[in-house]
């Protein structure tokens, strides 16, 4: 299975490279960390996961990028997962007051 995002900064039209991200299941315990990483130079990151049915949470640290002021310093997507989904892309667009995200292909 595989689970990939695309970070991009609206407000100068790039992509963010070197975002922290990380991805983590919730199970009977709380939140499980699966996987750790950065973006790459196109702003993507990319896990190969054993998917298990049910909540997984990405989440991605903009005081990384934008500095320790930033208005939303970490965005957290929570989103679940099907025993039948192959592949889970979730793009995330931010600028300096605001993000959006959506369930890419």
């Amino acid at each position: 299975m595989n689970l990939s995002t695309h970070v991009l900064d609206t407000s100068v039209g790039e992509p963010v490279a070197g975002l922290p991200v990380s991805l983590h299941r919730l199970d009977g315990r709380g939140w499980t960390a699966l996987a750790a990483g950065v973006t790459d130079s196109d702003g993507r990151w990319e896990h190969l996961v054993d998917w298990y049915a049910g909540r997984h949470r990405l989440t991605f640290d903009i005081s990384a990028h934008r500095g320790a002021g930033t208005f939303f310093p970490c965005v957290a997507v929570e989103f679940d997962v099907t025993g039948a989904d192959r592949r889970t892309h979730i793009p995330l667009l931010i600028s300096e007051f605001g993000y959006t995200t959506y369930r890419g292909c």
